[in-house]
C-alpha cells in the first residue's frame, strides 16, 4: 500500500497541533488524524469516536508496527514542512463555531 498524499492543517491550540488527511493508493482517504503534543513529544492519533461510556475507540488504524511507523514518520515530516511554510504566520485561533473540520 502506498501513501499517495498527505495534507496537514495546522491548528493554533494548546495540545492539538494539526489535523492530517492521508490518501492511500490514490483511492482511499482517512481524515481527522490528529497531531497532538503529548507528555513525551508529538504523537499521531487516529480518527476516533466517543463511546457512551466516555472512552474513545479508533475508527481506522494501522494493524502492524512497521506500517504505523511509516505512517507516523511521513505525517510528521509533512507536519514539519507545514510549520516551516507557516514561518512567522501561525494559523489563526479557532473561531467560536470552528469544529476542526
Amino acid at each position: 500500500m502506498e501513501i499517495t498524499e498527505i495534507r496537514v492543517h495546522l491548528r493554533h491550540e494548546d495540545k492539538l497541533k494539526a489535523f492530517a488527511t492521508v490518501t492511500f493508493d490514490n483511492c482511499f482517504v482517512v481524515r481527522n488524524m490528529k497531531i497532538i503534543e503529548g507528555n513525551k513529544g508529538l504523537i499521531l492519533c487516529m480518527p476516533s469516536r466517543k463511546l457512551p461510556d466516555g472512552t474513545y475507540k479508533d475508527i481506522a488504524h494501522p494493524i502492524n508496527v512497521p506500517f504505523r511507523k511509516l505512517l507516523e514518520d511521513k505525517v510528521m515530516s509533512c507536519y514539519q514542512e507545514e510549520i516551516k511554510k507557516a514561518g512567522k504566520n501561525p494559523p489563526p485561533a479557532p473561531g467560536p463555531h470552528d469544529d476542526g473540520e
